[in-house]
Order: structure tokens, then sequence, then C-alpha cells
């Protein structure tokens, strides 16, 4: 997922999607450690989606916290 649509999902649907994203680091993990996983690449893949999610999650946190004081 491209950062900018990232921005245009709403803060529930960030929080849902990192959810899903650490769920499938597990198990792409998993599969790795026990030689199921045919594609390695989808681990660096599915941490850089990670970063990214809670990137523009910590901005709307620092934007938000900005606003008030």
């Amino acid at each position: 997922m491209h950062p900018k649509e990232i921005r245009n999902l709403s803060q529930t649907e960030v929080a849902r999607q990192l959810d899903q994203s650490y769920q499938e680091l597990f198990n792409l993990r998993f599969q790795y450690s026990t030689g199921q996983l045919k594609n390695t690449a989808r681990l660096g893949q599915v941490r850089r989606e990670i970063a990214q999610f809670r990137t523009i999650m910590r901005e709307r946190e620092m934007a938000a916290a900005a606003q008030e004081g």
C-alpha cells in the first residue's frame, strides 16, 4: 500500500491494517522457520508496510499534540 493511500484511511483503519500486517509477519516468520516460505522477499515488504503504518500514525499523533498545545 502506498503512503498516500494510507494517509487517506481513518485512524481505526490504519490500526486495523497494522494489526493485520503484524499477523502476516508472524505467519511469514513461522513459514520461514519451517522451510515452507517460497517468497522470502515478502518478509521485507511486510516489515516496510508496518513501518509506514507506524510512521503515519505517529505523524497524526504529533499533529494532534501540536494543535492542543
